[in-house]
């Protein structure tokens, strides 16, 4: 079992603990709740960190976290299916399911 990041708090560590077991690595949150005690503790020691239980899928999941404090940025594309405009971080359109064009003309 490996730390994969110390996270600014629980919903985001619970965020990316949940994008990383969608990818298929075993992920965990730990010191979910050390914040009630900050002070008895070091404050730095009270923060959620995220954990894949594998060893092995280390180097993966800090990828996929980093993807994730930095989200995708470019231009807008618009659904050639059904015509929809949908923004860069989106691979789908969430109306009618086609995946976006490689490259795209907008």
């Amino acid at each position: 079992m490996k730390r994969v990041e110390i996270a600014p708090n629980l919903v985001i560590a619970t965020l990316w603990a949940d994008a990383l077991n969608a990818a298929g690595m075993r992920a965990e949150v730990f010191s979910r709740y050390l914040t009630s005690i900050a002070g008895e503790i070091p404050p730095d020691q009270c923060d959620p960190a995220v954990w894949v239980l594998d060893d092995a899928d280390l180097p993966r999941a800090r990828q996929l976290v980093r993807e994730l404090r930095n989200p995708v940025r470019g231009a807008v594309w618009t659904c050639a299916e059904c015509g929809e405009r949908h923004g860069a971080q989106f691979a789908q359109c969430w109306k009618c399911g086609h995946n976006r064009p490689m490259s795209t003309p907008d």
